[in-house]
């Protein structure tokens, strides 16, 4: 009896030696723990967000939980009900945790369980979870020119803005993939090129007959693929003769200009001198007097034009 006093008494004192450097034994207090605290997810399947109780001594245990996005916490499981954003969606699974049926984009965030246990000693517990939900790629928009001429450079584009996480991108020549370093290849050893994986870009430094064919973008993440329609790119030979002409044409037209303002200042020469003769009208020549002293007063000052 003795030996069952002094275990008791021991058991009492460790106890509170423990309450008073701050440790609850487990049986006291509400433990919480999780089996992961960043959790990924696909779009449009099932997810589980585990929240076990280790130790607890309260029958009925009050549990909830919160959406933390942005900072701004809002319930997702509040009166022993899922509402909020997960409404219609999820369920409470024993002990507690809560399993999403068909997660969304939207769903990305943190979410935090807490459970109180009023007849415990550490009454609270709470515990942060990290959803991120990954979202498949759509198609990717490409773009291929559709011919290009040899020793030129050019560059094929392909961008995607809905995967998540950002999509790495890959390449296609008639079905074969491009290698991002085209010299590890035996097969594109000649090719020069260069592929940016994030960017979707592929830039030919200076285009041969062998890169013309089709080409084909691929946007990859870890929640699927997808990819664009293929495109013909024609690589044409360099048109010495269609060169040739233009320079021609643009000689003649040089040509046409120097000689049309050739003929303009002719012209305008040309109408300055006819505008400088001034052809006079002959003067009169003078009266002729017919008459003289001997026939009288009668005396003819003007001329008879017959």
């Amino acid at each position: 009896m003795k030996r069952c006093k002094m275990a008791m008494a021991r058991l009492v004192a460790c106890i509170v030696l423990y309450t008073s450097l701050g440790h609850i034994p487990s049986s006291l207090g509400v433990i919480l723990r999780t089996t992961d605290k960043i959790v990924w997810a696909n779009e449009f399947e099932p997810i589980e967000l585990t929240c076990l109780i280790e130790s607890i001594s309260t029958n009925n245990p009050r549990i909830e939980w919160k959406k933390i996005k942005n900072g701004i916490p809002s319930y997702v499981y509040f009166q022993n009900k899922i509402s909020g954003d997960l409404e219609n969606r999820a369920q409470l699974r024993e002990p507690a945790n809560i399993l999403i049926f068909n997660t969304s984009r939207a769903d990305t965030a943190e979410y935090r369980c807490e459970v109180a246990a009023i007849e415990d000693q550490r009454d609270f517990d709470e515990i942060l979870i990290s959803l991120a939900v990954r979202v498949k790629p759509v198609v990717p928009r490409c773009s291929v020119p559709e011919s290009v001429t040899v020793g030129t450079s050019t560059e094929l584009r392909c961008l995607e803005n809905e995967g998540f996480p950002a999509p790495q991108y890959r390449w296609f020549h008639n079905n074969e993939e491009l290698p991002q370093d085209p010299k590890t290849s035996q097969r594109f050893v000649n090719f020069s090129y260069i592929i940016n994986p994030d960017t979707g870009s592929l830039k030919f430094r200076r285009v041969r007959k062998e890169d013309a064919g089709e080409y084909y973008c691929q946007a990859k993440n870890d929640a699927g693929n997808a990819q664009c329609s293929p495109k013909v790119m024609d690589v044409c030979d360099v048109d010495v003769l269609g060169i040739f002409l233009q320079s021609c044409g643009g000689l003649m037209a040089v040509v046409t200009l120097i000689f049309v303002i050739y003929l303009m200042k002719r012209l305008c020469c040309y109408k300055s001198v006819y505008n400088g003769n001034n052809y006079n009208t002959p003067a009169q020549a003078p009266a002729i007097d017919y008459a003289d002293a001997d026939e009288g007063h009668f005396r003819h000052k003007s001329s008879f034009i017959i």
